[in-house]
């Protein structure tokens, strides 16, 4: 029975948590930067859609490779297109329907321990559902951003070979066939995908398009718009490259740098926000009655509930003093 209480504490504090990230997180500078590149991708990149029919050949296919589970998973989960680009996203071939297995397992699994915990069944459900849908989609987050991490620090790279390739005189498709085979990881990856896409039929501007979607990355945004508007506007399109794979050095050397220059305040921020719990636990190893008092007393309960809030609150604002957008 009191790991019911312990356990909505938590979940109540999460809540505060996000609610408070949500009220003072403001215009996002990478947000905006995304737009920016997005109305200048849309002024450049004219024409570089698919075909109509040829769209409709992609869905057909892809309907196809569907199983029935695929597809009964799709009709419960909202936003299945989105919910499919960030699986693709995650480089690991998850289906929507393992997605959606997934759910179901977390789903199970979190209502019959708190069944077993003494908890009513409409409490249950409802943490349930709750961890269902949030559980499984921050292991996908995860999976998201490393593989974007090691996308971003293997790119540089991969424009290097790029580069050389164009110099040697071998034409821009050719060259990225050629990355994809040398280049090992996500960045190999989506050369190989790119090289696919064109021996299909694609255009180079589409292919690109289409990874840049994928990827969500700003450092394949500005190589995409470099490569469309050297293809319209001329040039030596080799330096351009090697410029660029200049700069994207130099923003990770200056995020390094940022991080390792805020690193005192954000080990500040965890240990001023670990303490407390850190206390809590020590107390509780020495006197169990007094501090049980706090998931059995109501009044106590909302003081902690408020405490949370609060300290959620003291460690947003750290967190922002701490975070830079480049």
């Amino acid at each position: 029975m009191v790991l019911l209480p312990a356990f909505l504490v938590v979940v109540g504090a999460s809540t505060a948590l996000v609610l408070m990230l949500l009220a003072f997180s403001g215009p996002s500078a990478g947000r905006a930067s995304a737009r920016r590149l997005s109305s200048l991708r849309d002024r450049h990149l004219i024409g570089a859609d698919a075909p109509e029919g040829e769209e409709r050949q992609l869905r057909g296919i892809s309907t196809a490779r569907a199983t029935g589970w695929d597809r009964l998973a799709g009709t419960m989960l909202p936003n299945r297109s989105q919910l499919n680009k960030r699986l693709d996203r995650t480089g690991k071939g998850w289906t929507i329907g393992q997605y959606g297995g997934a759910t179901l397992i977390v789903v199970l699994v979190v209502a019959l321990l708190l069944a077993f915990a003494g908890a009513e069944w409409v409490t249950a459900l409802a943490l349930a559902v709750l961890a269902g849908l949030t559980v499984p989609r921050a292991v996908v987050g995860i999976y998201i951003t490393r593989r974007s991490a090691r996308f971003t620090a293997r790119f540089p790279d991969a424009i290097d070979l790029l580069v050389r390739g164009l110099r040697s005189g071998l034409p821009v498709a050719e060259t990225m066939a050629v990355v994809g085979q040398e280049i090992d990881g996500p960045v190999g990856e989506e050369f190989r995908a790119i090289g696919d896409k064109i021996k299909i039929g694609r255009t180079l501007d589409a292919a690109l398009q289409d990874s840049a979607d994928r990827l969500d990355t700003p450092e394949f945004r500005f190589f995409t718009i470099t490569i469309a508007i050297q293809r319209e506007t001329g040039g030596n399109l080799a330096e351009t490259l090697s410029n660029l794979a200049d700069v994207l050095r130099k923003r990770a050397q200056m995020r390094l740098k940022i991080k390792a220059m805020s690193s005192e305040g954000r080990a500040s921020a965890m240990i001023v926000g670990a303490l407390p719990f850190i206390v809590f636990a020590l107390i509780w190893s020495i006197n169990n009655g007094y501090m049980v008092q706090f998931f059995t007393d109501s009044r106590l309960m909302l003081a902690g509930i408020c405490a949370l809030v609060w300290m959620a609150i003291g460690a947003l604002i750290m967190a922002h003093m701490v975070r830079f957008e480049i």
